[in-house]
């Protein structure tokens, strides 16, 4: 359940209140929440005199669900860039994998500023799933990216690996990324909640749509509203791709939850030749972001070699959305 409190209800009648019941407390557009676990049906008499409106949910979605907040939440990454809401931005997140070298990620830079796009990606704490591959340059790559956003412009966004690097992660980036391999990691979730920073959580690919929203849920209940979802797709009997990308998930996640979502058909894919088709089926869904791996030279890349384009096949690829974009009424940013 989730209870507005009337405008005139002191701190410590709040801190009561929240005590006595279990509940997270929020403060969101000048209005302070109460959240208790969904499986709270009925207001409390205690509760009578002093709430304002409350919500009743069949489960703990609440925060996140369009029952609460009928709309997609507008979230702003810089003055004058913000998606969701009213806005009709379309992210195209560019870059490589992973950060390699000064020289890789100066190029990537460049050429998104030729494009006139907003946020550089590039992964420094590498999740991989053998311990003899590349596991990412760290802080140093991390250095690195905040030197190209002083030096371009662009909005920087890296993966958490695990809670031991969180607070390197959030000083050095404008977007939180939390991995696929990270979204159950409540020590990363927590210290994401008490940033203003947006963050966006990639859901796992074993992970059902509850529990990806649910990990949205430990950020927002701990006071951060600037939370995306990304999908990057679930693993199935298939094994011609190295993910299947979940559309139809995206269709009811944009039907049940007000949190803007970005869509990875790079990691779906896995190959090269099929991310440019399946990038425009993304924009098709009328999201709010896209990511797209792009290296200089893919085929020695440190990580995810198979899956990057090249810069010319990215600048292609840029070209070819536009129309799309501006038949939905969109802007790439």
């Amino acid at each position: 359940m989730i209870i507005e409190l009337k405008r005139n209800t002191n701190k410590e009648t709040i801190e009561d209140l929240a005590s006595k019941h279990r509940a997270f407390h929020i403060f969101n557009e000048d209005k302070n929440f109460l959240i208790t676990s969904a499986s709270v049906k009925d207001l409390d008499k205690s509760l009578e005199n002093h709430a304002e409106n409350h919500w009743v949910f069949a489960t703990d979605m609440q925060l996140s669900s369009k029952d609460f907040l009928n709309k997609t939440r507008e979230i702003e990454l810089k003055k004058g860039l913000s998606i969701g809401g009213t806005q009709k931005n379309t992210l195209l997140i560019g870059g490589p994998c992973s950060v390699e070298s000064e020289e890789q990620i100066r190029s990537a830079s460049q050429l998104l500023k030729d494009l006139n796009l907003s946020v550089l990606r590039g992964g420094c704490y590498k999740p991989r799933t053998s311990p003899y591959s590349f596991q990412g340059m760290g802080l140093e790559g991390l250095q690195l990216l905040s030197k190209m956003r002083d030096e371009f412009g662009h909005l920087i966004i890296s993966e958490v690996r695990d809670a031991t690097h969180i607070d390197e992660i959030i000083t050095h980036t404008d977007i939180i990324q939390i991995g696929a391999k990270a979204m159950y990691d409540q020590g990363i979730l927590r210290a994401c909640a008490k940033t203003q920073k947006p963050v966006m959580i990639k859901r796992g690919f074993g992970t059902t749509l509850q529990e990806f929203v649910q990990a949205a849920e430990f950020i927002l209940s701990g006071g951060n509203s600037n939370v995306i979802l990304c999908e990057r797709g679930i693993r199935t009997f298939e094994t011609k791709t190295r993910f299947t990308l979940d559309l139809c998930g995206v269709a009811w996640l944009q039907e049940h939850t007000n949190l803007p979502i970005i869509l990875d058909p790079s990691h779906a894919m896995g190959y090269a030749y099929g991310v440019p088709s399946l990038t425009k089926a993304c924009m098709a869904m009328n999201v709010e972001g896209l990511i797209i791996e792009t290296h200089p030279s893919p085929l020695i890349a440190k990580s995810d070699a198979s899956q990057q384009l090249d810069y010319n096949a990215f600048r292609n690829l840029h070209k070819e959305l536009q129309p799309l974009a501006e038949c939905l009424g969109r802007k790439i940013k």
